[in-house]
């Protein structure tokens, strides 16, 4: 395979084929209009990669299950009843913008990232607001790095710490109902774990 198309997706021969059409799609995304050139040459290597992958599934390079290989065998051996399928639902076109299938990579870094906030907040008394500040930064800053859009990653970070503070608010409450008393720090800990871990959902699965 010619390594340079997949160099030009971001990608190795060793991605699927479902990596290539996110890695299209975000590219495409993050195309200047000013400069078609780059467009030109992303769709290129796309058309490339799967021309190539074609080529490689006739010649019985690339595996592919029997049932599909050998279908013509499969209907003579083997009597099925007709049923129909339901398509499966997809979720809105606006929530497919949003969401984001990360790699063990993208998640990794952001969970020792917000793992070792969480810690911070919670062992270190008097420091839920300083751990919960870092924490929106570095939301920021994975989302920035998917995308490269300030602001639509600052408006995901204010958005997952007004959820986040929401919910642990919430928490503080059904705790008190359960007749668990907290002092105001550790009440602010579990408040600031709690968004914490929302924003790193948002860091790691929005984009």
């Amino acid at each position: 395979m010619n390594e340079s198309n997949y160099k030009t997706l971001g990608l190795d021969e060793s991605s699927s084929f479902e990596e290539v059409q996110v890695a299209r799609k975000r590219l495409l995304e993050q195309c200047d209009e000013k400069n078609p050139q780059q467009k030109e040459a992303i769709e290129a290597a796309y058309d490339a990669i799967l021309m190539e992958r074609l080529r490689m599934r006739q010649e019985g390079k690339i595996k592919v299950p029997d049932r599909i290989r050998f279908a013509e065998k499969t209907a003579e051996s083997t009597t099925v009843t007709p049923r129909v399928s339901l398509p499966a639902p997809q979720p809105p076109g606006w929530l497919q913008d949003w969401l984001d299938t990360p790699s063990r990579d993208d998640i990794l870094w952001p969970s020792v990232v917000f793992l070792a906030l969480a810690a911070m907040s919670w062992f270190l008394v008097g420091s839920a607001a300083t751990a919960l500040g870092f924490a929106v930064a570095a939301t920021i800053f994975f989302l920035n790095r998917k995308e490269h859009r300030f602001w639509r990653s600052f408006a995901f970070a204010a958005g997952g710490l007004l959820v986040g503070v929401l919910l642990g608010t919430l928490a503080i409450s059904l705790i008190g109902q359960q007749s668990f008393d907290l002092n105001p720090e550790r009440e602010s800990a579990v408040v600031s774990v709690i968004a914490i871990t929302f924003l790193w959902f948002v860091s790691s699965f929005l984009r």
